[in-house]
C-alpha cells in the first residue's frame, strides 16, 4: 500500500482499489478554438497539464491502474441537455454560448463532434473506461457509480478541466459517495485565474479530500521511467 506524500496529511493507499479519472481533457476545454478559449477564458497552461496527465497516465497503466474518462457532452438536438426548465439548459457554457452565438450552434460540445473529442495527445487505449456526461458532475446521470463499486474501487485520483467547475462537482460527489478523493494539483487547470484553482486546492484540502502534484503521484508508484513535470502555470 504506497503511502501518498499529500496534503494535508500523507495517506496510504491500496492501488489494486484505485482508479485515475480524467476529467473533460476534450478539444472543447484544452485545445485553442475550442469552448473555453472562444468564450475568452485563458487556456495557456493547458499544455502543461496535457503533459502532466500523460506522465500520470502513463505510470498508473504500467501499474495495473484503473483508468476512467469522464467526457461531458449533448446529443445534436440537446435533448439530454435538460430542456428550457433546466438551470443547466441557460446556464452551463456551452449552452449559453451557442444561443448567443448563432454561428457556434451544434458545434460546442455536441457529439461527434472535434470540440466533444478527446485531446489527441490522451486518447483513452484499450482496457480504459470512457463515461459520457451532460452535467457537471460525472456522477449525475451515469453509470460511473455503479462502474467503481463493481470494480471495488475505493481511492480516486482526479486530473483534468476545469479544476473549479467539472472535477471539483465530480470530487465532491466522490466523497459524498464515500471515495478517496485525492487530486493531482499541477494536473489540472481552472476555467478563470490561477485563485480558482488554488480555492479548489483549499476546499479539497480542508473538507473533501487530498491533494498531491505529478511527481509525488509518481514516486508513489515507484516509476523508473521519466519524472519531470511541466513547469508551474
Amino acid at each position: 500500500m504506497p503511502k501518498l506524500n499529500s496534503k494535508p496529511e500523507p495517506i496510504e493507499i491500496d492501488l489494486a482499489h484505485a482508479a485515475v479519472l480524467v476529467v473533460d481533457m476534450q478539444n472543447a476545454f484544452a485545445s485553442r478554438g475550442g469552448m473555453l478559449d472562444l468564450a475568452g477564458i485563458d487556456i495557456s497552461g493547458a499544455s502543461c497539464v496535457t503533459q502532466n496527465i500523460r506522465n500520470v497516465l502513463d505510470v498508473a497503466r504500467r501499474a495495473g491502474v484503473l483508468i476512467v474518462y469522464l467526457q461531458m457532452g449533448y446529443n445534436a438536438d440537446l435533448s439530454n441537455a435538460g430542456g428550457i426548465h433546466s438551470p443547466n439548459y441557460h446556464k452551463e457554457l456551452a449552452m449559453h454560448l451557442m444561443k448567443s452565438r448563432p454561428e457556434l450552434k451544434g458545434k460546442l460540445l455536441t457529439e461527434d463532434t472535434w470540440d466533444f473529442a478527446i485531446v489527441e495527445e490522451l486518447q483513452p487505449q484499450a482496457g480504459d473506461i470512457v463515461v459520457r456526461k451532460t452535467r457537471y458532475s460525472g456522477f449525475v446521470g451515469t453509470t460511473l457509480d455503479s462502474q467503481l463499486r463493481s470494480r471495488a474501487i475505493r481511492y480516486l485520483f482526479f486530473l483534468g478541466i476545469a479544476t473549479n467547475v467539472c472535477v471539483e462537482s465530480t470530487l465532491r460527489d466522490a466523497y459524498f459517495l464515500d471515495y478517496w478523493p485525492i487530486l493531482i494539483a499541477d494536473a489540472a487547470l481552472p476555467a478563470g485565474s490561477a485563485a480558482l484553482h488554488e480555492a479548489t486546492l483549499y476546499n479539497v484540502e480542508n473538507f473533501f479530500g487530498w491533494t498531491l502534484n505529478s511527481n509525488q503521484f509518481l514516486d508513489a508508484l515507484h516509476s523508473t521511467g521519466s519524472r519531470g513535470n511541466c513547469a508551474d502555470r
